[in-house]
């Protein structure tokens, strides 16, 4: 505040140099949120109107929403086992792009929860297919995907800083990675109107700056992350040993992935009464996410490809999201795990 200086100053672009280092990519700029990181991203590698872009119904609705406001075609497909996107129905998203007149031009799979979605299929359809890949890692501030953290793997990726993210601001906040330093000039001008640096207009812009305030709030959580991170892990490794041998389904770590436990999501026979049952027992619990986007009234008519999205309609149905958050001390995790045992057995 004593600087003076509250938009697009020092502490975003310091904020841009740690975050990058943090997560391996070559270049980061923040942005106003997570949404508008996915519709930069998009528009900074020319993706717009006549493009379609596959993604998925199993996610917040702002992965589609930035689909939409970049001009783009979203194409739904459906889930894993994982809640991510199945690499097997990018040869029919990309038939059903054809058909209807669309360049297939990038694919959005999302790290839902903090599971790292199945990316070296996913790149080796985009190679073939002259399509980009973005990730949406607006759940997954730490997961590693082969090794490497999500978010510096493909051509770009997109952050979401809202509050309750592994890494939140006190508001709102987003960030886009890239790995082109002429994309990273792009992605700049389009945060703010399309000027270059003597305020030119090279392309249709927005507004859509990280606050310089915000940015320094996220500096001084950034120093803490990996220690968060690893606390959320020992909490679902908790989950995992108190909770065996129930009848529900435990989160499935994908092989050669590390979770980042955004969400612990366990998947259970009777949504509706497992969830009262925890609340009478003081345990809050979530659903993420029902219904499903295309089931949405907005999204009704939206084009997903083969139709019904059977393995997303049937997690929806079932996906109860458990309290996740590194200050849970150990007495409030065994009171979850007590809760759940005593709700099912």
């Amino acid at each position: 505040m004593a600087s003076g200086w509250y938009i697009l100053g020092q502490e975003v672009a310091a904020f841009e140099r740690e975050f990058a280092n943090f997560i391996g990519a070559s270049n980061v700029i923040g942005v106003a949120n997570g949404t508008d990181a996915i519709t930069i991203a998009l528009e900074a590698l020319g993706v717009g109107p006549g493009c379609a872009v596959v993604t998925v119904s199993h996610t917040a609705v702002a992965s589609i929403v930035g689909v939409q406001l970049s001009g783009a075609t979203p194409l739904l497909v459906d889930i894993d086992e994982h809640y991510t996107l199945d690499p097997q129905h990018l040869e029919a998203a990309a038939a059903s792009a054809k058909k209807q007149g669309l360049r297939l031009a990038a694919i959005l799979p999302v790290h839902l929860y903090g599971q790292p979605a199945d990316l070296d299929p996913i790149i080796d359809f985009a190679k073939v297919n002259g399509a980009v890949v973005i990730e949406d890692c607006a759940q997954a501030h730490g997961a590693l995907w082969k090794g490497r953290m999500v978010g510096g793997i493909t051509e770009a990726a997109s952050f979401s800083f809202y509050p309750t993210k592994n890494l939140g601001a006190i508001g709102d906040g987003g960030a886009t990675s890239f790995r082109d330093p002429e994309v990273v000039a792009r992605g700049m001008q389009l945060r703010q109107y399309g000027w270059d640096a003597e305020r030119r207009c090279q392309h249709f812009g927005r507004n859509s700056r990280l606050d310089e305030l915000q940015a320094a709030i996220l500096r001084a959580k950034l120093k803490g992350l990996a220690a968060d991170i690893a606390r959320r892990r020992e909490i679902a490794a908790a989950y995992d040993e108190g909770l065996r041998n129930l009848p529900l389904t435990l989160p499935k770590v994908r092989e050669g992935a590390v979770h980042a436990y955004h969400q612990y999501v366990v998947s259970v026979a009777n949504q509706n009464a497992f969830r009262e049952s925890l609340v009478k027992a003081g345990v809050g619990t979530a659903i993420h996410y029902a219904p499903a986007n295309h089931l949405h009234p907005a999204y009704a008519k939206a084009t997903r490809v083969g139709g019904a999205l059977p393995a997303t309609e049937e997690a929806a149905k079932h996906v109860v999201s458990l309290p996740m958050f590194p200050e849970l001390t150990d007495g409030q995790v065994s009171r979850v795990i007590d809760a759940v045992r005593t709700t099912l057995i």
